[in-house]
């Protein structure tokens, strides 16, 4: 196992950590089904699509992984790896998808600009952005965050299914090398 695999398994959320969440305990029949926490060459793209368009477009922590959870369960999706997509939507990357998704829906962002450079405490800051989100620009952001969330998850699956190809292509090749006798 090499080391990113190794971090991928140490880094997401275990079935056991899911048994304790009480949003998730009344569906554990169905969630903690073991199809849903294999690494299999279809379940591991549709996690990693389904975890990028729900963290994408929810940007809220806790429900993101509950989210994909649940979500996963139709889909037949990978649900740990679906769980570590979600952490794509970090405090430092939110910002950037915020201002992407103002930019991609058509939203005025000048106003926003000017609120993130001002020089004010966080507070301020705060009640201003809650201020320009509930005006016009609140669909336009909705609008290019689900944009955005859905070629993000396209894409994803496209690579991961290419990952997961490339890998057993290049496993096969190994095994089928012939043994040097000499060595």
């Amino acid at each position: 196992m090499n080391k990113f695999t190794r971090w991928l398994h140490e880094q997401a959320p275990t079935r056991d950590s899911f048994e304790q969440s009480r949003f998730l305990r009344p569906f554990a029949a169905r969630v903690f089904h073991p199809a849903l926490w294999r690494f299999t060459r279809r379940s591991v793209p549709r996690g990693v699509a389904l975890g990028l368009l729900v963290g994408i477009f929810l940007l809220i922590p806790g429900v993101q992984i509950a989210g994909v959870a649940l979500l996963a369960l139709p889909i037949r999706a990978n649900i740990p790896i679906g769980a570590a997509m979600t952490f794509l939507s970090m405090p430092l990357t939110t910002p950037f998808i915020l201002i992407a998704s103002a930019y991609v829906g058509g939203a005025d962002s000048s106003h926003l600009m000017t609120l993130l450079e001002a020089k004010m405490g966080w507070w301020p800051k705060l009640v201003q952005l809650s201020y320009w989100l509930v005006s016009d620009a609140a669909p336009a952001m909705l609008f290019g965050l689900f944009a955005i969330s859905v070629v993000a998850a396209a894409l994803g699956y496209v690579f991961a299914a290419a990952f997961w190809r490339w890998r057993i292509v290049t496993k096969w090749r190994r095994r089928s090398k012939p043994v040097d006798a000499r060595g």
